[in-house]
């Protein structure tokens, strides 16, 4: 039931972003490792970000790891990190690829992107996954096409929400960021309204999970990559992220686990196609 409850979902999304004519791209995963550590995602957020290890060593170093095995003891001594990560976010092979391409026209760019991600987030709140799927648009171009990009899939999104019949939230937020300096990271992201979360309550009613966020990078990615618009500026970048886990966790908890005793409205909503706000 889950699963096609996801597809139904990733379908309802489709149809929102129909008009928008975006490129569709899908990555695995994974990530290069040079790709995230370009992006700045270890100044802030290292406590999250998941990196993938292999055995490295010799026979001798086997046969002690197979001993170390029998006995119940670390395994990681000989292992040594590769040149992978997990993707913390289904955006992040997206900069590198738009920047390889060369100056963006002077439309900008559209791309609808989806992908597994991880994130190094133990929590008992069932919500809050350590694998999870997401799907991303990305808009890169103008300030303004961005921002005009961010605030259109903001109503979209409340659109969607309404259209389930669940309450939702629209907010300022701002990512988890990592100790003392975080702090002034973080209050320097709300100061610029840089982000927005859609929230819906689900396991906590006083604690609404995020199921939605939109995120409006300035120039930072564009200047990490090289990312020019056609007037060879640097460019600016926005993001609009779906949780599909969180929203199919949501329907189940305003609805019910059975999708065919869920509201007559719900069930008529045009799952393969764009509703109407």
């Amino acid at each position: 039931m889950l699963e096609d409850l996801l597809a139904r979902l990733e379908a309802l999304v489709d149809g929102f972003a129909a008009e928008d004519g975006a490129e569709r791209l899908r990555f695995p995963p994974a990530c290069a490792r040079a790709d995230v550590e370009r992006s700045g995602y270890l100044e802030g957020l290292p406590h999250l970000l998941g990196t993938v290890h292999a055995f490295a060593g010799d026979e001798r170093e086997h046969r002690a790891l197979l001993a170390e095995s029998r006995d119940g003891r670390d395994l990681t001594r000989s292992q040594r990190s590769t040149a992978i990560v997990l993707a913390p976010a289904a955006c992040y092979p997206v900069y590198p690829l738009i920047a390889a391409r060369g100056p963006l026209s002077s439309r900008g760019v559209l791309v609808a992107v989806a992908s597994w991600c991880f994130r190094h987030e133990p929590s008992g709140e069932p919500t809050r996954l350590q694998f999870f799927r997401m799907r991303e648009q990305v808009c890169f171009g103008s300030s303004e096409q961005v921002l005009d990009f961010r605030a259109r899939w903001m109503e979209r999104a409340q659109a969607l929400v309404r259209a389930l019949e669940m309450p939702g939230r629209l907010a300022l937020a701002n990512d988890p960021f990592f100790g003392r300096a975080g702090r002034v990271l973080e209050e320097s992201q709300r100061a610029q309204s840089l982000k927005f979360e859609l929230s819906i309550p689900v396991h906590d009613p006083e604690r609404p999970t995020a199921c939605f966020s939109f995120n409006y990078h300035r120039d930072h990615f564009a200047r990490s990559f090289g990312i020019r618009t056609a007037e060879g500026t640097f460019a600016h970048t926005a993001c609009a992220g779906f949780g599909l886990e969180r929203l199919a966790f949501a329907l189940m908890r305003h609805h019910g686990l059975d999708p065919g005793a869920w509201p007559r409205t719900v069930r008529a909503v045009p799952w393969s196609r764009r509703c109407a706000p």
